[in-house]
């Protein structure tokens, strides 16, 4: 995938705190944002799905129904989704 440079400000301390852990890592500070992004971004997924699946255990809907939910919708909206063959392709 390829990259984009972008611009971030930040206070001095944490981009020397940052700068001194990817040294200790051995790695670039832009391999560090991009792992503490990914790790953030999985947190917060795990965060909403575990709020959302309460709420629905609460009103007794099950993954198969989401799952069911989806499908219809989809198929009313005539939303097509790529399959993994088509994706990989691209």
């Amino acid at each position: 995938m390829p990259s984009k440079n972008i611009s971030i400000s930040m206070p001095e301390g944490q981009v020397k705190a940052a700068e001194r852990t990817a040294k200790a890592e051995n790695r670039t500070v832009s391999e560090l944002f991009r792992e503490a992004l990914r790790r953030y971004q999985q947190e917060r997924r795990e965060t909403l799905i575990g709020k959302y699946r309460k709420r629905a255990e609460e009103r007794g809907i099950t993954e198969a129904d989401v799952v069911r939910i989806i499908k219809e919708t989809r198929l009313k909206e005539g939303i097509v989704r790529p399959t993994r063959r088509s994706r990989a392709n691209k």
